[in-house]
């Protein structure tokens, strides 16, 4: 992949989404081009930035984490979508994975395991809590 991985971020928290872009700046070959703070941001964002891959929470205003993902997915069929999130349920990662997520990371640890999902999810490779 030539240049940089152009990343979005969607999280209702702003303190949330601020250290995972900082996370993400971080990182060489990362670059945030779009942050959202809903559901719906992150869908019309999309659609403007179309970026190489999503960083989605699932818990936002207006539409869900994974209701949004649905839709980008209809238009952004080759970007891979990651659900940030503090639920560790079964039921969640079974729904996501069907819409077609390819990487689910727990909030709590989020810094460590976020690099590691994109770099797994860009080689495609799925990547979910065990």
């Amino acid at each position: 992949m030539d240049g940089n991985m152009r990343i979005l971020v969607a999280d209702d928290q702003e303190p949330v989404r601020k250290r995972v872009i900082a996370t993400l700046t971080a990182h060489p070959g990362f670059e945030v081009v779009a942050e959202a703070s809903t559901g719906l941001e992150a869908v019309l964002k999309s659609k403007k930035t179309k970026p190489d891959l999503l960083i989605l929470d699932i818990t936002m205003p207006e539409m869900n984490g994974l209701d949004a993902a649905r839709n980008i997915h209809s238009f952004l069929p080759e970007s891979p979508i990651i659900i940030l999130s503090v639920h560790k349920g079964h039921q969640l990662m079974e729904e996501a994975r069907k819409i077609g997520v390819k990487g689910y990371v727990i909030k709590g640890e989020a810094v460590q395991k976020l690099i590691q999902a994109i770099e797994a999810v860009s080689r495609n490779d799925a990547f979910f809590p065990s």
